[in-house]
């Protein structure tokens, strides 16, 4: 049961009669008691603690304090003047950075009339980040000083990543950035564990060129091999859409920039022969995800010489170049785990060119006067790759096929030419077509060989770098 007590006037008591006195001291309740004052009522002549009671409207344009109140300011479309109420001993203002846009647009205090502020009749200019200020007014002297002033900006993180670069587009829950050149992937948050801080990657270097043949029966230029293949799958795209290839640990980021390097196809040779030899392929050219861990792929080889000018093997590469005579070039040049490439192939017999390796098969021997294929590409999920890439046995998006060689179209019978291998190989020249088939950009594969001196080898495709990251 509860007791109440209604009364006008508390005041000291002596021992003859009540009055009011003034000075002496008068208890409310016992020392851990609550005092609570009833829902709506109002004090006074407690005084002002040194604090403000928040308004918690953000305030969006210019307007004037008023003493007592705290403001927090969004200068997001633009910057703010606060005009301060007329000076009073006692008078305190606070403001504070609504969106933590004061850096950029900044917000300016200004004093009633002759009013100062830190001794100065003049504006001051709020332009930190975050900032929070607390204005108390002293005297006429001083005018308004400032008591607290918080730069510390503290903030919740989100838990996922966020960042800029290259051409983004959203599949579901992830977002995905697609660099086709050289850009910097730019991590400006770096998410959390509670949400997701790792991303995928998918680093293709580009193909290797063809081969020409030299002018001795007509022999066959090898196809170029297929650019490193190199993909993560730690955010679980499905099977069968992503390649047994991909590694299942993605990497985690920081708050910083990630160089991209794309690299280029390695260029045909012309359709020009050094008497009865052909040069070999160019290599194509390294893609790169710099960072504290590094992913490198490796350019694909160039196909192997004709008759020993330049080189008469494969040349070694993410996948290997194809040739007409020595051996096919080495795969996984450098070697990574999962392995970014396989090795191209040797004729045999000659004089046909071999295929050149791709990210999923090494490239086919020629067999006689039949060019050997490329060998076949792996593959990434539609969700990651987007429409990059082409088509395949299965339904994802495939790259790093390897060139095909030429077939002998002086050699009876002539055969058939090389076909490039799936995921963007090129195929190789042969009758009624000398020169070797380019691979398309961006596929990595490998350009196809040419059938005579009479047509040029075809160039590598250029490679491409993807990015994946949860965001919500």
């Amino acid at each position: 049961m509860t007791s109440k007590i209604k009364v006008d006037n508390i005041a000291n008591q002596s021992d003859s009669n009540i009055v009011n006195k003034c000075g002496t001291t008068i208890t409310l309740g016992a020392s851990g008691d609550t005092i609570n004052l009833a829902s709506g009522a109002s004090q006074t002549g407690f005084g002002r603690t040194g604090t403000v009671d928040w308004d918690t409207t953000p305030k969006t344009a210019t307007f004037s304090a008023v003493s007592g109140n705290g403001y927090f300011c969004n200068t997001t479309a633009g910057v703010i003047t606060v005009n301060l109420p007329a000076g009073s001993a006692g008078a305190i203002v606070s403001l504070a950075d609504y969106a933590a846009t004061w850096q950029t647009y900044n917000v300016t205090v200004a004093p009633n009339g002759t009013d100062k502020i830190g001794s100065q009749n003049s504006n001051a200019t709020l332009s930190t980040e975050g900032q929070s200020v607390t204005f108390v007014y002293v005297d006429s002297t001083q005018g308004w000083i400032n008591t607290m002033d918080s730069t510390s900006n503290v903030r919740g993180l989100p838990p996922f990543v966020e960042a800029t670069g290259g051409t983004i587009t959203c599949s579901g829950d992830y977002k995905i950035h697609t660099f086709t050149g050289p850009g910097t992937f730019t991590v400006t948050n770096a998410g959390t564990p509670a949400g997701s801080n790792t991303i995928d990657y998918f680093v293709l270097a580009g193909g290797g060129a063809g081969s020409n043949n030299g002018t001795v029966g007509g022999d066959g230029g090898g196809g170029g091999g297929a650019g490193g293949f190199r993909l993560s799958n730690s955010l679980g795209s499905p099977a069968p859409t992503t390649s047994p290839l991909a590694n299942p640990a993605g990497l985690p980021v920081s708050v910083t920039g990630y160089p991209i390097t794309v690299g280029g196809g390695g260029a045909g040779k012309p359709n020009a022969c050094s008497g009865n030899y052909g040069p070999a392929g160019n290599d194509g050219s390294n893609s790169v995800f710099a960072g504290s861990s590094t992913i490198t792929s490796t350019g694909g080889g160039g196909s192997g010489g004709v008759g020993g000018l330049g080189s008469p093997g494969g040349r070694a590469g993410g996948s290997g170049g194809g040739s007409h005579q020595s051996g096919g070039g080495t795969g996984n040049t450098p070697p990574v785990s999962p392995p970014q490439g396989n090795p191209g192939s040797t004729p045999n017999p000659a004089p046909a060119g071999s295929g050149g390796g791709g990210a999923g098969a090494a490239g086919v021997n020629g067999c006689g006067p039949s060019g050997g294929a490329g060998g076949a590409g792996s593959y990434v999920a539609p969700d990651f790759a987007g429409s990059n890439g082409s088509t395949g046995p299965v339904s994802a998006r495939y790259f790093a096929g390897g060139g095909g060689g030429s077939n002998s179209p002086n050699r009876s019978p002539s055969g058939t030419r090389g076909a490039g291998g799936v995921g963007g190989g090129a195929n190789g020249g042969g009758c009624g077509t000398a020169s070797g088939s380019s691979a398309l950009d961006n596929t990595g594969g490998g350009g196809g060989g040419a059938a005579n001196c009479t047509g040029a080898s075809g160039a590598g495709g250029s490679g491409i770098v993807i990015i994946k990251y949860k965001f919500q």
